[in-house]
């Protein structure tokens, strides 16, 4: 019965995080239309005076709900991360149960360690897995989109949108960011032994690449 209603909970944690990245996506697409200001861009002109060409007040109002949904976003994975991480302790599913049973579901070897529960990101599909880290973040430039959204150098990337580990990783993640240019992608990372949540958004910007960060493969 626990197990049904955390499983149930950890559902529609999982539904209102997709409905809130629709709602990022669509404000971050919104900032970032040709001639717009961007998710950080100057709302004044070279003289210093408001911006005529762009709706000030609704620019803010969009920037400052952004920031408010990556926080909920934050908040709300952190706690769908701690119902699984209770489920697969407590072993309350056959699904964790299969994937112990199985080295190849589990997708590591008896040399990793410190694996991070994970779960799929779809709501109606709860398959536990279990993952580790697999690049590091090795370099980022400074007013970066990468250092804008919040990683940090020696982030080690556990999950970049749809890129987990497996093989050509760099270039899963460079296709992963161009594809996702303009929009917000889920990136877990370990950072210091914690396993943190984030909204990265790949964009353009006065430096190069989307990133402007560069990964390791470990």
């Amino acid at each position: 019965m626990v197990a049904t209603n955390l499983k149930a909970e950890t559902m529609k944690l999982m539904e209102k995080r997709s409905g809130m990245e629709e709602e990022m996506n669509v404000i971050i697409q919104r900032l970032c239309l040709p001639g717009g200001p961007g998710l950080s861009g100057n709302l004044v002109d070279s003289e210093g005076f408001p911006r005529t060409d762009i709706d000030i007040p609704t620019v803010r109002a969009d920037r400052h709900k952004l920031a408010e949904l990556r926080n909920d976003h934050k908040e709300i994975t952190e706690k769908i991360n701690q119902n699984i991480q209770v489920l697969h302790s407590a072993k309350l599913t056959p699904s964790i149960a299969s994937v112990k049973d199985s080295e190849q579901s589990v997708g590591m070897s008896s040399s990793f360690s410190n694996p991070i529960i994970g779960v799929a990101s779809s709501a109606m599909d709860m398959d536990f897995i279990v993952s580790r880290p697999f690049a590091m973040v090795d370099e980022i430039s400074e007013a970066s989109p990468a250092a804008e959204d919040g990683l940090q150098l020696g982030d080690q990337i556990v999950k970049f949108g749809n890129v987990e580990i497996g093989e050509n990783l760099l270039q899963r993640l460079a296709a992963e960011a161009q594809q996702k240019q303009g929009k917000s992608v889920p990136v877990v990372v370990m950072r210091q032994g914690t396993l943190t949540s984030l909204i990265v958004t790949p964009r353009t910007w006065s430096g190069r690449g989307l990133l402007g960060c560069h990964f390791r493969v470990l």
